[in-house]
């Protein structure tokens, strides 16, 4: 089983508008409610490939219970952590060009019992899973060193960690050797403060975060595809995204298939590969199934061109 957890989730809420028009009345075409959070969107891609998942949650006032709903109803378990705020409501317009316009709110402040609890309960669900996907920004109230005393008590129950969060969480975790983080290509330049405009360029910033702790690093490239790079050293691979359709949750889907195959090696990444291109093709947040995977076009090289120019240089 794979449990994930996400400190600051939200309920997503889509309306379409004809046109985005400041200082005016819109009338939305249509609305929609989905499950939000990076730790969400993983859970919701290991259900939809038919593997065991929790989500541990906190959660609070109506819409924390709507999304546990939602959630239920796409074959997610939840262990929720119940909380006096209430669960954020992020807002995105829509437009019939695909133009997303997006309104995402702090969320709730955690009090120092809150953020206890959580911790306690994501321990007395770690001796059952293999993997524990610890998704997204913190909370008002959770320290930057929240998600370091996460990867310790996982640790003691006999969990792998696989961490995706940045700024401050993300260097405070390292020391605690979290089995895998991951990361977009903007992300990695920003954790070593400088510019990536190569495939080795990343592969050296990505063995320094090694240094500081984590045990591999999975790099998201964007169209130059997926970097893993881990003590057996460094893979590279590529999938085909035409015909992009949406690229939201794309990365989650991406690191739900690399933990469902194991979370390690050229298999793993394949599986992330896999994954995420099929998620770009679908719509929405629309999680891939087994039918929508396209393995075969998936290329892995464990002999990376280190000369590979990066998309923008990051």
């Amino acid at each position: 089983m794979i449990l994930t957890v996400t400190p600051n989730p939200s309920l997503d809420r889509t309306y379409g508008v004809p046109a985005l028009t400041r200082g005016r009345v819109l009338r939305a075409d249509g609305e929609r409610a989905d499950p939000g959070g990076k730790g969400v969107n993983v859970s919701r891609a290991v259900a939809a490939a038919g593997v065991r998942t929790t989500a541990v949650l906190p959660l609070g006032g109506a819409p924390g219970v709507l999304l546990a709903e939602l959630l239920g109803a796409q074959g997610v378990d939840v262990t929720a952590v119940t909380i006096a705020g209430q669960t954020r409501s992020n807002i995105a317009l829509a437009e019939p060009d695909g133009t997303l316009t997006k309104i995402n709110p702090p969320g709730p402040e955690l009090s120092r019992e809150e953020s206890a609890l959580l911790l306690d309960t994501v321990r007395s669900c770690a001796a059952e899973v293999a993997w524990i996907a610890c998704c997204g920004s913190l909370p008002r109230g959770l320290e930057p060193g929240w998600y370091a005393e996460l990867v310790h008590r996982a640790h003691a129950a006999g969990a792998r960690i696989a961490l995706d969060t940045s700024g401050p969480a993300l260097p405070a975790a390292l020391a605690a050797r979290p089995d895998v983080i991951e990361l977009d290509a903007a992300e990695l330049a920003s954790a070593v403060g400088r510019p990536l405009p190569t495939l080795g360029d990343a592969i050296k910033a990505a063995e320094e975060l090694r240094t500081l702790g984590a045990r591999a690093v999975l790099v998201s490239l964007g169209r130059d595809g997926r970097l893993l790079v881990s003590a057996e050293g460094a893979c590279h691979g590529t999938a085909p995204t035409s015909a992009v359709r949406s690229r939201v949750g794309a990365e989650d889907a991406s690191l739900a298939g690399f933990l469902i195959a194991g979370g390690a090696g050229p298999e793993a990444l394949a599986s992330a590969l896999a994954h995420g291109a099929a998620a770009v093709r679908l719509p929405g947040s629309v999680m891939p199934t087994p039918a929508d995977l396209l393995p075969d076009q998936v290329r892995i090289t464990q002999d990376p061109p280190l000369d590979l120019p990066l998309d923008d240089g990051f």
